[in-house]
């Protein structure tokens, strides 16, 4: 199959001479920041050195990189009409401001990886994780995302188990469905257990949280009906009653409405699959979209506060540029060698399999131009990976020794300060007991040894910057209580959308059986499909919160490996349609990703099946319980011989189930090389579900602000900055070129 022509029209620009000047500062800044992180050793550094390295690293990869994807190699036609403006039926397809859609497609993919896995990743040192978070955005992670929701767009929408089916075939897309699905289920699950445990018996984050979806219903309706297309009147009433909900919440707290939103885990896990299944079957414009553009602005402005907050305090990196568990693989955090464990231990950061379902789920229903494909697609991520950044930094400018009695777990450093400390110590690195007593009382918590997750680390690394910009020390505890909150409004965004998101997959898949499924509104089928999605991922967090190691508890270990994997499968789809489309020439845009992506995943998963290490392999660990079963002996964490017996059971289902991911993702990975050398050899046989070319009615910037061309075709058009469907009796512009967006 032929090359797709270009848009008709497409304007070749380059750059200007002040441009030239701009992007070079830009592009030395950059250089300078990688300079110092490269060079400097056994020396503490300014944070501030990585903040520059990843500020001029992202504006050039979104300025050249994604330019150059979005108009070299998808060839993004402005004149097309989307899924939303054709198929518009106000529940899943509904044409959305490109500012709202950044702010929901932003909240849906930022979840609790960005915030924690860099954080644990630190125990290798800072240069190795910061590498893969900056340059595995640029070339992987916003590369997949954006190419993932260009072919979803092209297809009414499809989620990627269905892409896969139709494009690969059969066989490879069966075992894309059931991997995708069940994969999802297991992220839903594992997403909403950090929830719940972030806002278990916290009166304040509930009630914060909670407001938020009062909140967001008002804005709908404000945007939708009373005032349609006022997007900045809008914010700003949201902004103001999130503040809002966020001041009051520290009053509940301290009032007699405390116990009223203190909630136990299970009560939370109640409420919160009541949340995702009205946030499922809802109109997407009531809801989901608005509040995930309301908790954008928080998690975004704070993430921005937290960057000024270094720029300003200028704290230091004292953690190692690279640890002793780098290349030993036996550190305390988590067991493993850097590679493959650091790339899957941060994942979200840099790369996420759960985003791609996103960018064909929810995403491509809602927007409003192929143009603005590039800044939600690319734009959206780069900041995510921005966030994973900001982790790194609050991790890794807390005193090491500090770093290692919060993650550790107990078997590790005790239950005292006194043997944390020389457990530490043991480790390579001091702290005292007073100076952990110290660092506990300041931010008014009993403890903070064995506070693994990464949450509670970059929480306090967090409040140590604000403190020092706001407040000083007596501000501590505020900031790192405010940190916890922001962690779980920062992830629950992710649940709501990503139960939508599998209900839309769920559909497709029941479709291929049952063809009124295919029709993602029709009723019933979203009634059904979102109640086993909630059902779902709402029984195995149910069983996790009353069993320490059951339910989700059980399958957490794959979640890293799982979306990693999930990634490849995405990124495979996403080739395969490059050849299939005619742009072989450009598939190593993916593919080559791809390669890194499959070598790192399925590495990682046949240590964690094989390695004879039982804090690294499932089945190593499984005969190790097992064997203390015979010898009628108590491993820890297990406290009772039944608990002994779970761990076996969960090692074994484990290993399993990575056993049968990696074999689901070989397959497909082999079922789409072979739809692609068949592509290569007889190009006229190729047959793609691509829906045919509709003439677009609908005017809209492709970036977050109108270049010059595109004022002059809104006002050409009788519409706002927001955009729209043509008025009546307007034109279009002459001098304005079809297929152009933002520079």
């Amino acid at each position: 199959m032929p090359e797709p022509e270009a848009p008709p029209n497409t304007a070749r620009r380059g750059l200007a001479p002040k441009s030239i000047v701009i992007w070079s500062l830009v592009a030395l800044v950059g250089a300078a920041g990688w300079a110092v992180l490269a060079l400097s050793r056994g020396e503490e550094i300014s944070a501030a050195w990585m903040l520059a390295a990843a500020l001029g690293s992202y504006a050039i990869g979104y300025r050249f990189y994604s330019r150059f994807i979005a108009h070299r190699v998808l060839k993004v036609d402005k004149t097309r009409a989307t899924p939303a403006e054709r198929l518009d039926n106000g529940v899943d397809f509904h044409p959305t401001d490109r500012r709202v859609l950044f702010g929901h497609h932003f909240a849906a993919v930022a979840g609790a990886g960005p915030l924690v896995g860099p954080v644990l990743a630190a125990q290798m040192g800072y240069p190795p994780g910061t590498i893969w978070i900056i340059v595995g955005v640029i070339f992987a992670g916003a590369v997949q995302d954006m190419v993932t929701l260009f072919f979803s767009t092209r297809r009414n929408g499809k989620s990627l188990g269905q892409m896969a089916r139709d494009e690969i075939g059969p066989f490879g897309g069966a075992a894309a469905l059931i991997a995708v699905f069940a994969i999802m289920i297991i992220l839903l699950a594992v997403l909403a257990l950090v929830i719940v445990n972030a806002l278990a018996h916290s009166p304040w984050g509930v009630f914060s949280i909670g407001m938020t979806i009062p909140i967001a219903l008002l804005m709908g309706v404000y945007l939708r009906i009373l005032r349609p297309g006022k997007v900045t009147e809008v914010s700003l009433i949201g902004v103001s009653l999130l503040l809002l909900a966020i001041v009051a919440g520290g009053w509940v707290a301290e009032s007699s409405w405390a116990d009223t939103f203190t909630l136990e885990p299970g009560t939370l896990v109640i409420w919160m699959v009541v949340y995702g299944f009205f946030a499922s079957v809802l109109p997407v414009w009531m809801l989901l979209a608005p509040r995930d553009y309301l908790s954008t602005f928080m998690k975004v402005g704070t993430i921005v506060l937290l960057a000024l907050g270094v720029v300003i305090a200028l704290p230091t990196l004292k953690m190692d540029a690279v640890t002793e568990f780098a290349s030993r693989g036996d550190g305390p955090v988590f067991a493993g060698s850097m590679f493959p464990f650091v790339f899957i231990t941060i994942a979200c950061g840099a790369l996420s399999g759960f985003h791609s379902l996103v960018s064909s789920g929810t995403t491509p229903k809602m927007i409003q131009k192929e143009t603005q494909i590039r800044m939600i697609g690319y734009g959206a991520m780069l900041t995510e990976s921005f966030v994973a950044i900001m982790a790194m930094i609050t991790a890794c400018i807390i005193d090491p020794g500090l770093y290692f009695a919060i993650n550790s777990p107990a078997g590790v450093v005790g239950t005292t300060v006194q043997s944390a400390s020389e457990a530490v110590a043991g480790l390579g690195f001091t702290i005292s007991p007073d100076a952990l007593a110290k660092a506990a009382a300041d931010v008014e918590e009993a403890s903070l040894l064995s506070r693994t997750g990464g949450a509670p680390t970059f929480a306090l690394g967090m409040s140590g910057i604000f403190s020092a910009v706001i407040g000083g020390a007596g501000m501590k505890a505020f900031w790192y209580h405010f940190a916890i909150m922001f962690e779980a409004l920062f992830i629950l965004t992710t649940v709501d959308a990503g139960t939508r998101v599998g209900r839309f997959m769920l559909q497709d898949m029941l479709g291929n059986v049952y063809k009124p499924f295919r029709q993602v509104s029709w009723k019933p089928g979203v009634w059904f499909a979102s109640a086993v999605v909630v059902g779902g991922w709402g029984y195995f967090l149910w069983v996790g919160v009353h069993d320490p190691l059951g339910g989700i508890n059980q399958l957490f270990p794959l979640f890293g490996i799982a979306n990693q994997l999930l990634a490849a499968v995405a990124l495979a789809v996403c080739t395969t349609l490059l050849i299939k489309s005619g742009r072989l020439k450009w598939a190593w845009v993916t593919a080559v990703p791809l390669a890194w992506d499959a070598a790192v995943t399925l590495t990682a998963s046949w240590q964690k099946i094989f390695s004879d290490d039982p804090r690294v392999g499932f089945f190593a660990q499984r005969d190790k319980y097992q064997a203390g079963i015979d010898a009628d002996k108590v491993l820890p964490p297990a406290k009772t011989v039944d608990d002994m017996h779970t761990v076996v059971t969960n090692s074994t289902v484990d290993g399993v189930l990575s056993a049968l991911f990696a074999i689901l993702i070989i397959v497909v990975i082999a079922d789409a090389a072979r739809v692609c050398f068949k592509a290569v050899r007889s190009p006229e046989g190729i047959r793609l579900s691509e829906v045919p070319h509709t003439e677009s009615e609908l005017v809209a910037p492709a970036g977050m602000f109108p270049t010059p061309e595109e004022k002059a075709e809104l006002v050409a058009a009788g519409l706002g900055a927001g955009g729209g469907i043509r008025k009546e009796g307007a034109h279009a512009p002459a001098e304005v070129p079809a297929g152009t967006g933002s520079p």
